[in-house]
């Protein structure tokens, strides 16, 4: 896997029939290792480590239905009384961060209704502030602190 721009963390790998997985901490259990699972464990453990994250209110690929189709959101935090409070996108590394990423978590946002969202490919991040009464959006200079 590439050197992200997040830092490093000491992560579990093995190999189950010749592929690679990790071991996510949230599920618990070893999940098969891709680009895109290699930006959303380094982004899990940077919103646990660095900016103290509760483990419990932070969800891996949870479901969200969206237009009668079943989708899944790569993270979402919750506040201490349950309601979405940061959604993030992963991509892989080689992937870049277009105008239709963006387009993708604000539909998923639109049902979770998140006050933040952060685009990630591990080398580039977008964190945001969304107002859902004006539709406004700001882009902030580093993740939201956990209150």
């Amino acid at each position: 896997m590439v050197a992200l721009n997040l830092p490093t963390f000491a992560y579990k790998t093995k190999q189950v029939e010749g592929k690679p997985y990790i071991f996510d901490l949230l599920r618990r259990k070893y999940v098969r290792l891709s680009p895109e699972e290699w930006v959303r464990q380094h982004i899990i453990h940077l919103l646990l480590t660095h900016y103290a994250y509760p483990k419990a209110l932070i969800r891996a690929e949870g479901g969200v239905v969206l237009n009668q189709t079943q989708k899944r959101t790569d993270v979402l935090v919750f506040d201490r009384q349950g309601q979405p409070f940061l959604l993030v996108e992963c991509k892989a590394p080689h992937i870049a961060l277009t105008q239709t990423v963006f387009d993708q978590i604000g539909r998923y946002n639109h049902v979770h209704r998140a006050p933040y969202v952060v685009v990630s490919n591990g080398l580039v991040h977008y964190c945001c502030c969304v107002d859902h009464d004006t539709a406004g959006v700001t882009f902030m200079d580093d993740f939201p602190a956990f209150t």
